[in-house]
């Protein structure tokens, strides 16, 4: 559905996006990750034809979107992490102005705007005014905007950025529901989020693609790697512990006469006896000791801030933001 070819994008000598790869199948519902300033935003706008890229180009179907940008935008649908409401119009009056700036007729538009109420669960609001609404219902009438032209891709950026956990599971359940029916690619910072909705992810850090796979293939790829956590009290703990066999790297902190101690650990050997031991014979007291499970967020701060690379062929990483200066984005926007 989606395919991304070697795509570059700068602003001035800043390089945002560098040389980025990936494709993204029909029905996939994929997450978009990275720290802040890695390029995921830049990207998202490549996606939806707001920025056009230095080199490289972005298809739907075969077909690159810069042959006819007019009809690639009419198959997209964007929510902008900032979403952008007029808060002085009815819910039902912003609906009615997005499909009339979508160049809708009157009949799909009063048709769209129905659906799309119906599945973001607008019917309650839907005469209120946008400046009354909840952040919840604020990004549920964003969500109907972006789909109410029935497009084929959907691009949200993160869409539960600010709301309160009730609400983070009711966006959540409404990705999960209009992932069924198109092409979803989602920017979050939530990693239960990810696990909970996405089929596929990929990680972007300094303008390059990371890693590319399922949960389980990201797991996988980890599974060399153990951490321990060990809190002890007693004389020469941090020495000791680090001499262990196959420790890569660790970090310690003190506490009220007490050393908190994680290990990083390569290979098969199961640490904790031989820790337990050393506690033993050396007459510590051990307060904690816990081996813990990789999980996606540990894999994600490994990724983006190593330079390993998973299932994808980064680029040499680039300094810089992902966001351009203000004046810069304005004429790139304009000039679009």
């Amino acid at each position: 559905m989606i395919s991304v070819e070697g795509v570059t994008k700068r602003f001035g000598p800043l390089v945002a996006v560098d040389n980025v790869s990936f494709e993204v199948d029909r029905g996939e519902v994929v997450g978009f990750l990275g720290p802040n300033g890695a390029g995921k935003t830049t990207t998202m706008r490549l996606l939806t034809g707001t920025l056009q890229p230095d080199a490289g180009r972005v298809l739907f179907e075969g077909t690159p979107i810069g042959d006819d940008l007019t009809a690639a935008k009419s198959r997209v649908g964007y929510l902008p992490e900032a979403n952008p409401l007029y808060e002085e119009m009815l819910v039902c009056e912003y609906l009615e102005f997005v499909g009339a700036l979508r160049g809708l007729e009157p009949a799909a538009a009063r048709s769209g705007i129905s659906d799309a109420v119906d599945e973001t669960g607008l019917d309650d609001v839907f005469y209120r005014p946008i400046s009354e609404l909840s952040k919840g219902y604020r990004q549920r009438t964003g969500m109907a905007a972006a789909i109410l032209h029935r497009p084929e891709i959907l691009v949200l950026d993160e869409p539960t950025e600010g709301l309160d956990p009730n609400q983070r599971v009711e966006i959540r359940r409404l990705v999960n529901a209009l992932g069924s029916e198109r092409t979803v690619l989602l920017s979050t910072h939530v990693m239960q989020e990810v696990e909970a909705t996405c089929s596929r992810l990929l990680i972007i850090t300094r303008g390059s693609i990371a890693a590319d796979g399922t949960v389980a293939e990201l797991m996988d790829a980890q599974k060399g790697i153990s951490h321990y956590t060990v809190e002890v009290e007693g004389e020469g703990a941090l020495e000791a512990l680090t001499a262990l066999p196959g420790i890569a790297g660790h970090s310690s902190e003190s506490r009220e006469g007490r050393s908190r101690i994680r290990l990083e650990a390569g290979g098969e050997t199961e640490l904790r006896p031989l820790i337990f031991n050393l506690a033993k014979e050396r007459d510590w007291v051990l307060w904690e000791l816990r081996r813990e499970r990789a999980t996606l967020e540990q894999i994600f701060r490994e990724l983006t801030t190593s330079g390993i690379t998973v299932g994808a062929d980064a680029a040499a990483p680039v300094d810089g933001d992902d966001e351009p200066p203000a004046g810069i984005l304005a004429e790139e926007e304009a000039r679009s």
